[in-house]
């Protein structure tokens, strides 16, 4: 019965400090741009990012065939 208690206390002691970190990376802003990290592979510069494409990126170059 003893080792139950010391497991219990150990799984609460690791739920608190998970939340610990969770909240304070949502206080420090770590999840604000989450969206923008899988793009910095194909971009080295955040002004790339920014940047809107051209049409006929967007669409293909038109010369499919259909």
């Amino acid at each position: 019965m003893e080792l139950t208690w010391i497991a219990i206390a150990a799984s609460l002691l690791m739920g608190a400090g998970g939340l610990l970190i969770f909240v304070w990376a949502v206080r420090s802003h770590q999840f604000k741009s989450f969206e923008d990290v899988k793009y910095q592979v194909f971009w080295s510069d955040p002004q790339d990012l920014a940047r809107p494409l051209k049409k006929e990126q967007q669409h293909g170059s038109g010369t499919e065939d259909k």
